[in-house]
């Protein structure tokens, strides 16, 4: 919890902020993962402080999974990035929604998910991660008004790279039995 906190507080400086969303890259893949990733440590504090909640709120873990998928879409946008750095309500909604509407649900929920639902993301993930990257890397425009082509391309083929991990992963889960390393 008190990782999370310090994490999210370093990450809310504005030096810090302003250099992290000063390349494109950074901004979607380093910045906007670290706020998911405060979510997810925080995610137990809040889990025993409002245990009932989530009992009846997210009780098989779809609802948490479908919750962190929104956001991460709506994060996805290349407009959404271009009004985080030009709208400061924007910016606030993703030091909020990144956290607290994706980390913690992804915490709360994956535990609470079977294999083949786990499986289903680590899929769905990659595919659109693959997407992002088609679209960032193909567009022959910006997609960014604050950002330059360069960067876009860059950020593209970091999404390719993650859909790449993400499925070797995914495949590696299931061909290696995790019981043989016990």
């Amino acid at each position: 919890m008190k990782y999370g906190l310090v994490l999210y507080i370093f990450l809310m400086l504005p030096p810090v902020a302003n250099l992290a969303e000063s390349v494109m890259a950074i901004h979607m893949h380093m910045q906007m993962t670290l706020f998911v990733v405060v979510g997810v440590l925080m995610a137990p504090l809040y889990q025993k402080k409002f245990p009932r909640f989530f009992e009846r709120w997210n009780s098989n873990g779809v609802p948490g999974i479908l919750l962190f998928m929104v956001i991460l879409g709506y994060w996805l946008l290349p407009r959404t990035m271009d009004e985080a750095l030009s709208i400061p309500a924007v910016e606030l909604f993703k030091f909020i929604s990144l956290p607290f509407l994706a980390g913690v649900p992804l915490r709360d929920s994956w535990g609470k998910l079977s294999n083949l639902g786990k499986n289903t993301l680590y899929v769905l993930l990659s595919v659109i991660f693959g997407v992002m990257a088609w679209l960032y890397i193909a567009s022959p425009v910006q997609l960014c008004n604050n950002y330059l082509i360069i960067e876009q391309k860059t950020l593209g083929w970091g999404f390719v790279f993650f859909a790449v991990s993400i499925m070797i992963y995914f495949i590696s889960t299931l061909i290696i039995d995790p019981s043989d390393y016990e």
